[in-house]
């Protein structure tokens, strides 16, 4: 029988275990302290547990941390791992350090469902939804896992498509018996996928950032086909009945498109659309892939849209572009050739 990973596992579910092997309740937070704080690779390192309970544990579970396959660096200092999820499935993660900060950049599924026109994972398509353990796994076996300041679920996949194992993966990573994350350095990006939104919000203290990238719809569903099916207004309008103003944050991603969404007019319309809602807009160069006919705008178009924002009272930044050399950046992870 294949073993169960202890890995992915919430507070509830370790003490569904403990209870399984014959071990007093409190034995569930020990072995949290020893998954997530200590993170061992074997249950013969869990010295605080009896020696017989240490044997009963493993003929039906392991810990569950794996290495990646592969690592790659950019000249920038930016690394993509590889993780085999399966037989003929691999999900890539980026780690992006950046001064005092240190970013990992997380999977969620295997592949895309939203399709979005300008990007590879979308045109990879979908496999399946990662489970809380290998979500997990990639946040604590990436080599400078130590040094980690922030979390961003923009990787391959759509996270409130895969929501109850991303809401397992984020309890894991903030609650006190967990890996104690402020939830404030977590932030999960959506392309707009309305079920499950409300229930996102209202579970989760994390930030939260939506891929935005035309303030015009039929322009919007051009490029990003969920627009027909979830507009973004209708998402304006949930966003509306919460309170942004204290430390939580929400954003809106913005590729900038060359003649296609940077001109000082669509600045405007996008201060219009987002109508006073407490916000930062984070502009993106684009990242060119094959088969898309896109081109980036060039930094003097790109300041200039940002500046008109700021002006009109909207907050904007540029993101600085990392690990193009090494396809990591925005919009360019895909494994459809490693499958």
């Amino acid at each position: 029988m294949e073993k169960q990973h202890l890995v992915g596992k919430t507070l509830e579910e370790l003490q569904a275990v403990a209870a399984a092997c014959g071990m007093p309740r409190f034995a569930a937070r020990q072995l949290a302290q020893w998954i997530y704080v200590r993170r061992v690779n074997s249950i013969d390192e869990m010295t605080n547990i009896s020696k017989a309970h240490r044997i009963l544990l493993a003929e039906s579970y392991d810990v569950g941390y794996y290495q990646p396959k592969e690592a790659m660096k950019s000249v920038d200092g930016t690394v993509k791992y590889l993780y085999d999820v399966g037989v003929t499935c691999g999900v890539e993660t980026v780690y992006i350090p950046d001064r005092q900060r240190a970013t990992l950049c997380v999977s969620s599924q295997v592949g895309c469902k939203m399709n979005c026109y300008f990007c590879m994972t979308g045109k990879q398509g979908f496999t399946r939804n990662l489970t809380a353990h290998e979500i997990i796994n990639q946040i604590v076996s990436v080599e400078d896992s130590d040094t980690l300041t922030n979390l961003v679920f923009m990787g391959m996949g759509e996270p409130l498509d895969n929501l109850d194992e991303l809401l397992k993966a984020l309890r894991i990573l903030t609650e006190e018996w967990g890996m104690a994350w402020s939830p404030r350095r977590i932030t999960v990006s959506t392309v707009g996928y309305r079920p499950g939104l409300r229930r996102f919000i209202e579970e989760s203290e994390c930030h939260l950032a939506l891929s935005l990238h035309a303030p015009y719809p039929e322009q919007r569903a051009e490029v990003m086909p969920v627009e027909k099916s979830f507009p973004v207004k209708e998402l304006l309008a949930l966003f509306r009945e919460y309170d942004w103003s204290r430390q939580r944050r929400l954003s809106f991603e913005y590729i900038v498109f060359r003649g296609y969404n940077d001109s000082l007019e669509h600045a405007d319309a996008l201060v219009k659309l987002l109508g006073g809602l407490p916000c930062r807009v984070n502009l993106i160069r684009f990242h060119a892939i094959p088969g898309v006919d896109l081109e980036t705008s060039d930094m003097q178009r790109i300041e200039a849209f940002r500046d008109r924002l700021n002006e009109r009272g909207v907050t904007a930044t540029i993101r600085a572009s990392r690990g193009e050399d090494i396809f990591a950046a925005c919009g360019m992870l895909s494994t459809a050739e490693k499958q």
